[in-house]
């Protein structure tokens, strides 16, 4: 495809302020959309089903209210020992959370989706981006200081790795530095630049 510095409307199917703020780092003209859709995992799904499955439904979702345009849908789970860690939602959740991943190591499953809608069918594309992230083994004192300083009560895995999060990790293992934000940017602009999108025109 050649690629155009004009495209047809670019959505992102999020609300997350995380992942508006790195697709703005492409400089290219977007918009915002809910996708409004339930994000429980299913029976017997695997982390990375579940990532891909949902990175999918939201961009579909929010293709289906505008047609025509090239939706980029995500979607992250973190899991350990290979069980889901969903968003502790309060304080006594992530302390809990994070007590039993010190000193361990945390796979997040951060899954993209590129949805182009410009033709009949839509061509899709899907991608698992993983990060392999180790946990400090930090006192129960320095854990809830740190939750009441930043309160990561929406943040699967409950440490906000672009915040003061990152001084309770030990390793962060990745092919993208930006999927543990939510939005694995050098998957994305791959994808992008296959769906005809350019990054420097002249």
């Amino acid at each position: 495809m050649i690629p155009t510095s004009h495209p047809s409307r670019l959505i992102l199917a999020s609300t997350s302020t995380y992942r508006k703020e790195l697709l703005s780092r492409l400089r290219l003209p977007f918009e915002v959309a809910a996708p409004d859709l339930d994000e429980s995992p299913l029976a017997g799904e695997t982390p990375s089903a579940t990532a891909l499955r949902l990175a999918h439904a939201k961009a579909a979702a929010v293709l289906a209210k505008t047609p025509g345009c090239i939706v980029i849908g995500s979607d992250q789970v973190a899991t350990l020992d290979g069980a889901q860690i969903g968003k502790p939602g309060n304080h006594a959740n992530a302390l809990l959370q994070l007590q039993t991943m010190r000193g361990r190591r945390v796979v997040f499953h951060t899954a993209l989706c590129v949805l182009d809608g410009r033709d009949s069918v839509p061509l899709v594309q899907l991608q698992d981006v993983q990060t392999i992230v180790t946990v400090r083994d930090l006192p129960d004192a320095e854990l809830d200081a740190y939750l009441r300083i930043e309160r990561p009560y929406d943040c699967a895995g409950s440490a906000k790795n672009e915040g003061l999060g990152i001084a309770i990790l030990e390793k962060i293992e990745s092919t993208d530095p930006t999927a543990l934000t939510g939005l694995p940017l050098i998957a994305l602009t791959g994808m992008l630049r296959n769906a005809g999108l350019a990054f420097f025109a002249e």
